[in-house]
């Protein structure tokens, strides 16, 4: 394995005998992103012979190696969801859940009416299927047990926007038709909601708007008006003394 440049090799692990002429041989594989794998060597020889020659070499995981899940059918990978606009998804042969068209279903209204037009599609839901499908919806989100119903005023079998379906799963299942609920969902009879058609709003007035004024808790301050005197001071007038020459013209006179 050095000298072909196959990758690092580690510690030896053992020796394992497939046969009386071939043994495997084990390393561990010293190799960046392969912990837990190992160097397997098959080593044999023919009888009598004094030597052995190898016979194969490969890397194989060992019981603590990371290595991919194990693969699944694309058929069993398949879940609620997943189809997309253009997918294409056909049922699986001999499907339990379907059965020929002529063949009397056990529902009373698809055989009655596939009877009396003489046509029928070709496959139909047998009875497991219908079995499935109810189980499936009663554990649903729509089903009686869930947190909504219990929570809702009244069921969905006495609501105005239920609308029953037909055939033997009328008695149980049936779909909302009241947009602000589950609008065009299977729901089972006793599942329910706060928007059944006889809900009924609570009496009075309500919530206020805004909060009420309180009267009694505003402080009232009578503020009283003092007068300021008036310090404006009226400038005193004063006499200017009269010069000696006006003094004297005055006498002379």
């Amino acid at each position: 394995m050095v000298a072909l440049h196959e990758g690092g090799v580690g510690d030896y692990l053992g020796v394992a005998y497939e046969d009386e002429w071939a043994a495997t041989h084990r390393f561990t594989a010293d190799l960046a992103g392969y912990h837990g794998w190992q160097w397997a060597v098959v080593v044999a020889a023919y009888p009598e012979s004094d030597h052995a020659t190898i016979s194969e070499l490969v890397l194989l995981p060992g019981p603590d190696a990371l290595v991919a899940p194990e693969w699944v059918p694309w058929n069993e990978r398949i879940r609620p969801g997943d189809l997309s606009p253009g997918d294409l998804l056909a049922p699986f042969p001999d499907d339990p859940r379907l059965v020929p068209g002529f063949m009397a279903t056990g529902d009373p209204v698809v055989d009655d009416t596939a009877l009396e037009v003489g046509l029928g599609r070709a496959r139909v839901m047998s009875r497991e299927g219908r079995l499935d499908a109810a189980e499936r919806w009663y554990e649903g989100d729509h089903g009686p047990d869930t947190e909504m119903a219990k929570a809702a005023p009244s069921t969905c079998g006495l609501c105005g926007f239920y609308l029953p379906l037909a055939g033997s799963l009328q008695a149980a299942f049936g779909v909302c038709g009241n947009e602000m609920s589950a609008d065009g969902q299977v729901v089972h009879a006793e599942y329910g909601c706060g928007a059944h058609s006889d809900t009924l709003l609570p009496t009075g007035g309500g919530s206020p708007r805004y909060d009420a004024y309180d009267d009694g808790a505003v402080e009232v301050v009578t503020v009283t008006t003092s007068q300021t005197p008036d310090t404006t001071e009226t400038p005193e007038t004063t006499e200017t003394p009269e010069s000696p020459s006006m003094q004297d013209s005055t006498s002379s006179s």
